[in-house]
């Protein structure tokens, strides 16, 4: 588990309270995704890229700082990263703040 200071980090961002926005209900934001159900598999990285009109890398980095602060686990299928919300972490992470705030 990531510690409190860097999923703090991890949140300080618009585009990535954004991915975890739209990782809490994939097949609303994501339905036209055609390699499976975002609910089942995850959302691949380049619709995250597409919704937020941003270079793939710029997207990637965004990625992996919310999968090291542990708000997200990403699925390898083939070639392609498939993401989803840790949903345990995050509620942990909520009962933190809840706590030191």
């Amino acid at each position: 588990m990531a510690d409190h200071l860097e999923q703090s980090k991890a949140l300080a961002s618009e585009a990535r309270l954004s991915i975890l926005k739209w990782l809490a209900e994939p097949d609303a934001y994501f339905s036209h995704q055609v390699t499976g159900k975002p609910s089942e598999i995850g959302v691949c990285v380049t619709l995250l890229t597409e919704k937020l009109e941003m270079a793939q890398p710029t997207v990637s980095r965004h990625l992996e700082l919310l999968r090291r602060a542990g708000f997200v686990d990403v699925n390898k299928i083939g070639r392609w990263s498939f993401f989803n919300r840790d949903e345990a972490a995050i509620s942990e992470f909520k009962r933190w703040i809840n706590d030191h705030l």
